[in-house]
């Protein structure tokens, strides 16, 4: 390198508010983001941000239960047994980053993570060492909070661009609508980032309806992303949203896609993926041809990726979290017209150790200002910790059960399984802000329904087959439903239909001709959108403001059966 060439990297390493070193403050946190440079193609990816513009505390699972071939082993092991299965030890930044152990006293030490701004000087500067580095969106970015709800998505979309996203993937995106991605894409991101998904098709003549995939040449180096966004979006999310397009895994379109981009000169072959993880290592291992697959939906922070073997060699396949609190780094060494090797890193996001980019900072600001009265509105204090990560309950999807219980006079209740939101603790304010991280969606209306004791017990072993059933092609990568006032036994692996026992209401056998006056909210039914209904978040504000403090919530979890000593439980 000659004086100008390190200069010029110099200057390039300032604007991204580093040091030559990129030392963090203080000794806990020396070297986190001194990444030495591998190979000369390199990717940075995030997923799952759910439109988290700000830093936040984020709980990782203590109960993440495999099912079939898939029981403890990764992404399915969580607390100690992952600090053993990786590494990594205990009580340090990454151990925090990573599982929920000693959750409460660890938030407190290492603060919160996440934030655009934070990322952004963090993409900065991994750029400044990785020139022509790709920027890759998995999905999941313009839902998931109160002024993503009420800017339709567009505070996220300027964000991305103001990132610098090159390509980006879809999930909750859709739920805007049809119409609202498609503008956003034609106008919003056009010649600026490359939305892709090789399985989303129009229903009538299965035309594409977004790129399949993109070529990008990343120093010298000819690179494909393919994009495959979520399956199952017509199913887990309302259909009328997307009433004229088909979504699928489709093996086969994709190894088709996959042999064009090869056939048309990439050296390196990428999926963006939002399938799950679960699914990403099924598929990778039934499709040949993809060097790595950089993977969302499930929230899983892996940090290491996971090699799978299939008939034209090898495909890692990794996953890098939620709610922006990693930045995934994927190096390779492309030699001979091919990966030759890779490296790879989980980066956490410590809004402490990485100071605001002044740009995005400046974003984050103009986006907030019209509505920073809502956004600060308090409702209550928590005096536990309130979370919602988890194959169950959480302490936070407890809160809006007990307040859909108590607000609808209700038997039982019902909550998604929803994983994103901000974890909240104890002492903290439950802001309106904090209520729409958690509940924020197009379709949030709260119903009440008449419901036999049958039709729980079905819609229970639905859901539970949706999440255990030991082909992961048969899973939508979610998490269950949270059950209000109603207790069960689980027993992940049994049968379908038989995974569901001993139903209790009040300490008496549920029965399965009786009717039960039941609660739930976000109904992807076309009757439940007629019907209308409160919006979950004033349901919830108004049981909040009542207490002005909330105790400790005690999840409602099932009576696990068959399940033993197995890494994806932490207790």
């Amino acid at each position: 390198m000659d004086r100008r060439e390190f200069m010029r990297m110099l200057a390039a390493a300032a604007a991204g508010g580093m040091t030559l070193r990129a030392r963090a403050a203080g000794p806990e946190g020396a070297g986190l983001y001194d990444l030495p440079r591998h190979g000369n193609v390199s990717l940075l990816h995030f997923t799952d941000v759910h439109a988290q513009l700000m830093p936040l505390h984020y709980r990782e699972p203590a109960v993440n239960l495999g099912a079939g071939p898939a029981r403890g082993r990764p992404p399915h092991v969580v607390g100690k047994a992952f600090l053993s299965r990786f590494g990594i030890r205990p009580g340090t930044r990454e151990a925090h980053a990573l599982t929920c152990l000693d959750f409460e006293a660890a938030a407190r030490r290492y603060g919160k993570v996440g934030g655009f701004a934070h990322l952004a000087t963090l993409v900065k500067r991994l750029r400044a060492s990785r020139p022509g580095a790709l920027l890759l969106d998995g999905g999941d970015t313009w839902q998931g909070s109160a002024t993503a709800l009420w800017t339709d998505g567009q505070d996220m979309i300027d964000a991305a661009k103001l990132l610098g996203v090159d390509v980006m993937t879809g999930h909750w995106e859709f739920t805007l609508g049809a119409e609202r991605v498609k503008r956003a894409v034609e106008k919003d991101l056009a010649g600026k980032v490359s939305f892709v998904a090789q399985n989303v098709h129009t229903a009538d003549f299965g035309d594409p309806v977004f790129e399949p995939w993109v070529m990008r040449e990343v120093n010298g180096v000819p690179v494909a992303v393919i994009g495959q966004a979520f399956p199952y979006t017509p199913i887990a999310n309302p259909r009328y949203l997307v009433p004229d397009w088909t979504f699928g895994i489709h093996e086969e379109n994709l190894q088709r896609t996959v042999d064009e981009a090869r056939a048309k000169g990439a050296r390196v072959v990428v999926l963006l993926s939002h399938d799950g993880m679960d699914v990403d290592l099924k598929l990778a291992s039934r499709v040949s041809g993809i060097d790595a697959i950089l993977g969302g939906h499930t929230h899983d922070g892996v940090p290491r990726p996971i090699p799978v073997k299939n008939r034209g060699g090898q495909t890692l396949v990794t996953n890098a979290g939620s709610n922006g609190k990693f930045l995934g780094v994927l190096d390779l060494e492309v030699r001979g017209g091919k990966v030759a090797s890779h490296r790879y890193r989980l980066l956490p996001v410590f809004s402490n150790l990485l100071p605001a980019d002044p740009e995005m900072a400046a974003h984050i600001e103009r986006v907030r200002a019209p509505f920073r009265e809502q956004l600060a509105a308090p409702l209550a204090v928590t005096e536990g910790v309130l979370y919602r990560r988890g194959n169950f309950n959480g302490t936070y999807d407890q809160l809006i059960l007990d307040a859909l219980m108590a607000e609808k006079d209700a038997e039982i209740a019902f909550s998604p399984g929803f994983r994103w939101g901000a974890s909240l603790l104890p002492g903290d304010t439950i802001t309106q802000e904090d209520l729409l991280a958690a509940t924020a969606i197009s379709y949030p209306n709260v119903g009440v329904n008449e419901m036999t004791g049958a039709t729980v017990k079905a819609v229970l072993e639905d859901v539970c087959d949706n999440i255990f059933n030991p082909d992961p092609y048969y899973q939508q990568g979610g998490d269950m439903v949270r059950v209000g006032g109603l207790e069960y036994a689980c027993h992940p692996g049994a049968r379908s239909g038989e995974r569901i026992q001993d139903l209790r209401l009040r300490g008496k056998p549920l029965e399965a001709s009786k009717t039960y006056r039941v609660a739930t909210w976000a109904s992807v039914s076309e009757a439940a959108r007629d019907a209308g209904g409160e919006p979950v978040w004033d349901v919830v504000g108004r049981w909040l403001r009542a207490r002005k403090s909330v105790s400790p919530r005690t999840p409602n979890l099932p009576r696990l059966v068959g399940v033993g000593r197995d890494p994806g439980m932490a207790t």
